[in-house]
């Protein structure tokens, strides 16, 4: 492997300096703040998706320091439209752990990275690697692509013993000069040659050696995730708008699905949704808009809208509830679903 190593960097790096990344917002004043919010921006989203929240982010919160101190329903709101909330709720989480053990700046070591709030091993490693030049290697998405191919490694990338030879792969690659920049050209290969459909080898650095290449799988490896049967549920949302054209939204808990974010009040059947109208006394049509379907990782939800207008002497369907417009200054989480509904109304 130490022969075949050298060969490996030296054909990345050289591919790298020729056509790598290097003028992505993240990648200017590197820090280990800039590229941390970078990466857990990266997870599951687009380059080109992300740019814009990257530099709304880093305006409003240059620092840790700044990130800590904020409310968690403002960082939400600058969340919206990027989805897996989690992401953000542990963002605002690891500040103030850094804050509060470490005075603001991340420690040395990607094991102690590693244990802040929604930070793993491979992210911890991108986070010290190309801020730093820390050697420590990575395995995201794009990562256990360019390998699963070059090695040929059958079956999921995400099984126990393929997770663990995935690893021993990387460590055994990453070289301990220039870390960032190889550990930058291993997402840049996956993100923009080794694609998932049609990958552009004779673009590919690595072909030459490419066990996938040469014996004609690169269109087969890596093997998908094997797949289960989503579960599908349904939600009614209330859209309960006032006559100055504020409407009613509520927070949810903090745990499962938009945790944190504000939402419509929602119900099981339309049947209970017209239940709470009448117990809070509240004489309006209800009119249904056109139901649609969102996506979770593990289940489909279709949500059916439940469109009422408000008279002047309407009280809240629920406690707590929030009476919002978007041409106002509450600054709150809203789910991509959510949004949408409101860009009808506004």
């Amino acid at each position: 492997m130490q022969i075949e190593a050298a060969w490996f960097q030296q054909q990345v790096l050289n591919w790298y300096d020729q056509h790598g990344r290097k003028t992505l917002p993240w990648q200017q004043n590197k820090t280990p703040y800039r590229v941390w919010i970078s990466e857990i921006m990266l997870q599951q989203t687009q380059v080109s998706t992300v740019i814009p929240y990257f530099e709304r982010f880093m305006q409003r919160f240059p620092s840790v320091a700044d990130l800590a101190a904020a409310d968690i329903d403002e960082v939400l709101h600058l969340w919206t439209g990027l989805g897996y909330y989690a992401r953000a709720r542990n963002l605002h989480k690891a500040a103030k752990q850094l804050v509060q053990d470490f005075n603001g700046d991340f420690p040395a070591t990607v094991e102690s990275v590693a244990d802040l709030p929604g930070i793993g091993r491979s992210t911890a490693g991108a986070i010290l690697s190309l801020s730093r030049g820390v050697p420590a290697p990575i395995l995201d998405g794009n990562v256990k692509r360019v390998l699963a191919r070059f090695f040929a490694l059958e079956g999921w990338t995400g099984s126990t013993a393929n997770l663990k030879q995935l690893w021993s792969w990387s460590e055994a690659l990453t070289p301990v000069e220039r870390v960032g920049d190889f550990n930058q050209v291993m997402m840049d290969l996956g993100a923009m040659v080794c694609v998932r459909s049609r990958p552009l080898c004779d673009a590919c650095p690595l072909q030459a050696k490419c066990t996938a290449y040469a014996e004609g799988r690169t269109t087969e490896l890596p093997a998908s995730k094997p797949k289960k049967d989503k579960p599908v549920r349904d939600t009614w949302m209330l859209i309960l708008q006032a006559p100055d054209g504020r409407v009613q939204l509520t927070r949810r808990p903090d745990a499962g699905i938009w945790g944190g974010l504000h939402s419509f009040p929602e119900f099981d059947s339309r049947d209970a949704a017209e239940q709470q109208l009448a117990l809070t006394n509240i004489s309006a049509e209800i009119e249904d808009w056109t139901s649609f379907r969102h996506t979770f990782s593990h289940y489909h939800l279709n949500i059916h809208p439940l469109f009422v207008a408000l008279p002047a002497s309407a009280a809240a369907v629920s406690e707590n509830a929030l009476w919002y417009h978007p041409g106002l200054a509450e600054q709150v989480g809203l789910s991509a679903p959510v949004k949408t509904l409101l860009d009808r109304l506004f």
